[in-house]
């Protein structure tokens, strides 16, 4: 049983990797990126996202051949551990083309998100 829930929890974002348990979802937030089609750069350092993010209620508010992100903020209420999930994506018609995706346990980017 124990090999079945650390399984589960490299696989699914929203289970807890200190305690293996599902995490519940506190919030999500769409962002739009100062990034262009053709000229996406990784990054992987949270505070990045604090810095150059600007909030947006939804998807028809990103400019037509800008990137966006979407957040995730994941809390498990068996230990405590609050983590967020981003994913970059590019928004084509009425689908997503998702570059990369990170799981960040940052303070600073989960009080960020809480406060808009």
């Amino acid at each position: 049983m124990g090999f079945l829930r650390k399984a589960k929890a490299l696989f699914h974002d929203d289970w807890c990797q200190e305690c293996l348990d599902p995490m519940t979802l506190q919030k999500k937030q769409l962002f739009a990126l100062p990034m262009t089609v053709g000229h996406y750069v990784s990054h992987d350092n949270p505070a990045y996202y604090v810095q150059h993010t600007t909030p947006v209620a939804k998807k028809a508010e990103i400019p037509t051949g800008f990137y966006a992100c979407g957040s995730y903020i994941y809390h498990c209420p068996k230990c405590g551990k609050t983590v967020v999930k981003i994913v970059n994506f590019l928004p084509v018609r009425d689908a997503e083309q998702i570059e990369e995706a990170f799981l960040y346990a940052d303070k600073d980017l989960v009080q960020y998100i809480q406060n808009i």
